[in-house]
Order: C-alpha cells, then sequence, then structure tokens
C-alpha cells in the first residue's frame, strides 16, 4: 500500500480513534487524528488529505455537519463515516449528502475498515483520473490547440467563443473533412457542460430500424431482440452535448420524433408510456445543403429551421491555403509521436505540391497524406516522393481520373465513385463520406455498377483479388 496517502481520523472517543489510526498504519497510510469537528476543519486547512473517516455522533459540530463543511470547502476528499449506533437512517443520510460510505463501528473488523478505506481511495483515484483527462480534453480542443489564421476561420472561432455556453442548437455545415465534428467538440470544451458527457452519433451509419433505438432507448421486449432495458443517445448525453452527425441522411419518419425531443426536451423510450426530462445541448452536421433537401421534400422544413438558430460553414481547404502549412506541421508532430519517427519539417519543394493541390478530401485528405509520409519518409524533411503521385498528378496537381470532353454526366459518376473508393483501399463508409452520400446511396451505386463484388460487406481493406475486380470494373 503506497504510503502517500494521508487519511484524517476524526472521533470524539479516543479509544476508537487510535484503534483506527492503529489499522490505518499498518497497512501504510500516512494517518493524523482530531477529536472533533472544528479540529478536523483545521487539521483540513493545513494539510491535504485524500480520505475522512469521521464519527458520526459528536458533541459539538456532529459527523453530518462537517460532511457538508468539508466537501463545501473541500470537494474532492471522500469521507467515510462511523457510526457505533447502527443507525441506518443517519447512514443512509450521510450517504445522501455525499459521504462515500459508512462503517458500523460495533459489528466492524480491521478488515472490513481496511476494504472499505481501499475501495474510497480507488474511487478518489478514478474521480481524479476522470478530472485529469476532462482537462486535457479542454485544452485539446481549446482554441490556442484550432489551427486556423485564415480570415473565415478567425470568424468561426469568434462565433464558438461566442455561442459556447449557449443552450442554442448549433448546425455545422461543411464538406467532408472539412473538421465539423472538431467544431463541434470545441463547442463542448469550451462551454459549462464540459465535465458533462459529449455523445456523438452517426445518423447515416444506422439503419432506421436501430436508428430509433440509438436515439431514445428501448425497453425490455420492446421488439425481438430487446433482452434488456438500453438508454438511447439523448439519455447518455443529459447535462452536456449530443452530436448528431450528418443529420441530413436521418429517416424522415423518425424527424417528427426529434422535432418533439428538441422542443419539449423530453421522449419515451421505445416500449414504454414513461416520459424522460432531459437537458442536453444538440449540435447537429451535414455536408449537404439542407435548405435544397427541405425543397426537395427529404428534410422536415420545421426540423431545420429549429436545428439551424446558428449556423456555422466550415470552409474547404483549397479556400483557406495559407493555414497549410501549420496544419501540416501540426500533423507531422501528432505522427512522430505516434510511430517513433523525428521528421523535423517539409521540404519547401513539398510544401509547394501541398499549397498546389486543391485537397477534395479537405482536411482529412492532408491529415491521412502527412501520416502515410511521416511513416514511409527515411530522412528528417518531407520530401515530394514521400507523399502520394497524385498529389503532382495532371495540372495544378489534380488527377482528371480520365475526364474528357464528350463524357456523359453517368460516366463522370462512376469514374468519381470507383476512384474515391480506390483512394479509400475500398472503405464504403470512408468514400461515402468523402462523397457526401449516405452509405446506402453509395451501396446501390455499386449494385448499378455491377462492382459490389469487389467490395467486402464488412468494408474491410481490399485483397488481391477484390483489388483485381476493382481494376476491372474501372476500366
Amino acid at each position: 500500500m503506497a504510503t502517500s496517502k494521508h487519511i484524517l481520523v476524526v472521533d470524539d472517543d479516543s479509544y476508537v480513534r487510535e484503534s483506527t489510526e492503529e489499522i490505518l498504519r499498518r497497512k501504510g497510510y500516512d494517518v493524523d487524528t482530531a477529536a472533533d469537528g472544528k479540529g478536523a476543519l483545521a487539521k483540513l486547512d493545513e494539510a491535504d488529505y485524500d480520505l475522512i473517516l469521521s464519527d458520526i455522533k459528536m458533541p459539538g459540530m456532529d459527523g453530518i455537519q462537517l460532511l457538508e463543511t468539508a466537501h463545501g470547502k473541500y470537494p474532492d476528499v471522500h469521507i467515510i463515516m462511523m457510526t457505533a449506533f447502527g443507525s441506518v437512517d443517519t447512514a443512509v443520510e450521510a450517504m445522501q449528502k455525499g459521504a462515500y460510505d459508512y462503517i458500523q463501528k460495533g459489528s466492524a473488523d480491521p478488515s472490513e475498515i481496511e476494504l472499505v478505506v481501499e475501495r474510497a481511495l480507488e474511487s478518489r483515484g478514478d474521480k481524479r483520473e476522470i478530472k485529469r483527462l476532462h482537462s486535457e480534453l479542454q485544452d485539446k480542443y481549446s482554441f490556442n490547440n484550432m489551427i486556423g489564421k485564415a480570415h473565415s476561420m478567425e470568424q468561426v472561432f469568434d462565433l464558438i467563443d461566442t455561442v459556447a455556453d449557449s443552450r442554442a442548437t448549433v448546425l455545422v455545415t461543411g464538406e467532408s473533412g472539412t473538421g465539423k465534428e472538431l467544431v463541434a467538440r470545441a463547442l463542448h470544451y469550451n462551454s459549462a457542460r464540459r465535465t458533462a458527457p459529449f455523445i456523438r452519433l452517426n445518423c447515416a451509419a444506422l439503419p432506421k430500424d436501430l436508428m430509433e433505438s440509438e436515439l431514445f432507448g428501448h425497453e425490455k421486449g420492446a421488439f425481438t431482440g430487446a433482452i434488456k432495458q438500453t438508454r438511447g443517445r439523448f439519455e447518455m448525453a443529459n447535462g452536456g452535448t449530443l452530436l448528431l452527425d450528418e443529420i441530413s441522411e436521418i429517416d424522415p419518419s423518425l424527424q417528427a420524433k426529434l422535432l418533439r425531443v428538441l422542443q419539449e426536451r423530453e421522449f419515451e423510450r421505445i416500449g414504454s408510456t414513461q416520459t424522460i426530462k432531459v437537458d442536453v445541448r444538440i449540435v447537429a452536421t451535414t455536408n449537404r445543403d439542407l435548405q435544397k433537401e427541405v425543397e426537395a421534400g427529404n428534410f422536415r422544413e420545421d426540423l431545420y429551421y429549429r436545428l439551424n438558430v446558428i449556423e456555422m460553414g466550415l470552409p474547404p481547404l483549397r479556400e483557406r491555403k495559407e493555414d497549410i502549412p501549420a496544419l501540416v506541421q501540426n500533423f507531422v508532430a501528432k505522427y512522430n509521436d505516434e510511430n517513433g519517427k523525428s521528421v523535423t519539417g517539409v521540404a519547401d519543394d513539398t510544401l509547394d505540391t501541398l499549397m498546389q493541390y486543391d485537397w477534395p478530401g479537405n482536411i482529412r485528405e492532408l491529415e491521412n497524406y502527412t501520416e502515410r509520409a511521416v511513416v514511409v519518409a527515411q530522412g528528417d524533411t518531407l520530401t515530394p516522393d514521400d507523399y502520394p503521385q497524385r498529389l503532382t498528378s495532371g495540372p495544378q496537381g489534380r488527377d482528371d481520373g480520365g475526364i474528357h470532353v464528350g463524357m456523359t454526366v453517368h460516366e463522370m459518376e462512376r469514374r468519381l465513385i470507383m476512384k474515391t473508393l480506390e483512394s479509400c483501399k475500398g472503405n464504403r463508409t470512408e468514400a461515402a463520406s468523402m462523397l457526401g452520400i449516405s452509405t446506402r446511396t453509395l451501396r446501390n451505386k455499386l449494385h448499378e455498377y455491377g462492382a459490389m463484388k469487389a467490395f467486402k460487406e464488412s468494408d474491410e481493406n481490399l485483397d488481391h483479388q477484390e483489388e483485381k475486380v476493382l481494376v476491372a470494373a474501372m476500366a
């Protein structure tokens, strides 16, 4: 047992106080004692304690008063209550007021005390770790770590700063790969909700039958396969933020139910009549023009206006190329750490190549190619040879994919889809995201082209045989 754990024992009975101190010292803890509540508070002002064991019945300030006062001043410290009266009611009151646990002094043997203390210290360690992780996340998504000197990005940062603490729903728009989820996380971790959950749901990844359960949860037996009660994403995000990624892909039949939750902040699990109220901040993202989706009858107009209280439009990377050098340097540092590499920078001709390319996949494409470059680099600086040849092929570093005058729109679409799948190594989910379409639409297109057999249903990378089929389909 680590000797650094510091425990305070508080009891007006000297025998109990000294015997408890002895038990804990034998386990290697550093122990102080106090004879009453006021004495304990004086000790707390002088030293940092990991745990307090306090009697409930004491003259002057009793254990409940000490509990309330100590938690008000030192919220991180765990407190275990000790009672010689075996009063369950008193112990329950203490637990309701924030005590970690309680011990009945008349029946507790040393091993029980040791076990309860060990659990309390482990719990405090877990809470400190969670707090540390929250702090790291807050730092990761702070404005200091968001890269962008372009005027358009400065406007985005200003808007995040302005609206982060509000409850208003935010709609983040932009092409695939522009950093919409990063903005959603920045809104959360720069708000008062930062210590509450941030929950994400990809609306394009789930079929209609599963989407409703994922959003609202279900009761045991609500449908075939519902073997237990399950919470939905709204419940999980209570008090925090729910990111509805690619909101344009949500089935029209669920849009009315979603609208009700946004307006009333309440819902029922599938198979239940009990209404559950939640406090959730909604951030939705889309790579589509929702106004056009409304006009086409694919998206409810009332839901669109409810989501679009505050709109943040993210520019594509081709419109903010001045940010490429800083982004590349950030990715080099990231993938140096992950791969044990020591790349120091990017050669001038490499940077020229990156600046000339139009980056249809935006920041995601830049990051993926830079990761590749760091991994394959033989020297301490990245050269054009470390990046895929497609960055330098064709005019202005763009591969025209064989497009020529006279080609039909249908054929151009087929070539674009196949080239995108090729660049994603057959991963349909990633390809659909880059193309701005749902995986269902992509699957239908592949059926139309007769190319479904070229891809595994699991969206894993193509094996050698499947690559041959893909090449044949593109011919």
